[in-house]
């Protein structure tokens, strides 16, 4: 699935709350925090050898809010297609920091980052969080940058200009 067309404002909106959103992910019964720009230690020790980590959610497509039970299959469907792929995940969650909102999500260990964003796309992800073991975690936008948004260091804008229009 491709983004529809938000315009500047709405893509800036959104960027701005996934940077200050907050991310975990479940280990047995206990929560990790997860950062964009900040390194993945916990996930690294555990999975050494993986090499990458990213986290996705299939709720709410193109960041429009659907109905529970939309997002439930959805997530559903998301769930079949990673224990598809062989490679371990664990459940996640990203949440506004007052948890006025909260998204269910996976984190996946090992997949390349062409497959992820394929999996991102086939779920109408407008964005998503990447981590390469020893480098810090990046937020990946499907969309084009807005003109005037404040460059951040660890933003990847996947899609140019000319896709926006």
């Amino acid at each position: 699935m491709s983004s529809p067309n938000f315009g500047a404002a709405p893509i800036a909106d959104l960027v701005r709350a996934y940077l200050a959103a907050e991310y975990r992910w479940q280990h047995n019964s206990d929560w990790h925090d997860l950062h964009i720009g900040l390194q993945a230690p916990a996930l690294e020790l555990l999975f050494p050898d993986a090499g990458t980590f990213g986290l996705l959610s299939a709720w709410n497509p193109h960041s429009i809010e659907c109905a529970e039970l939309d997002n439930r299959e959805a997530d559903r469907a998301l769930h079949q297609d990673l224990v598809a792929t062989g490679a371990p995940f664990l459940a996640a969650f990203a949440s506004a920091p007052n948890r006025s909102w909260r998204e269910p999500s996976w984190v996946v260990m090992g997949l390349p980052v062409e497959r992820f964003d394929a999996l991102s796309r086939k779920y109408g992800q407008l964005g998503t969080l990447w981590w390469t073991t020893g480098q810090p975690g990046r937020l990946r936008i499907d969309a084009a940058r807005p003109d005037g948004f404040d460059d951040d260091e660890h933003v990847d804008w996947l899609r140019m200009a000319i896709d926006a229009a």
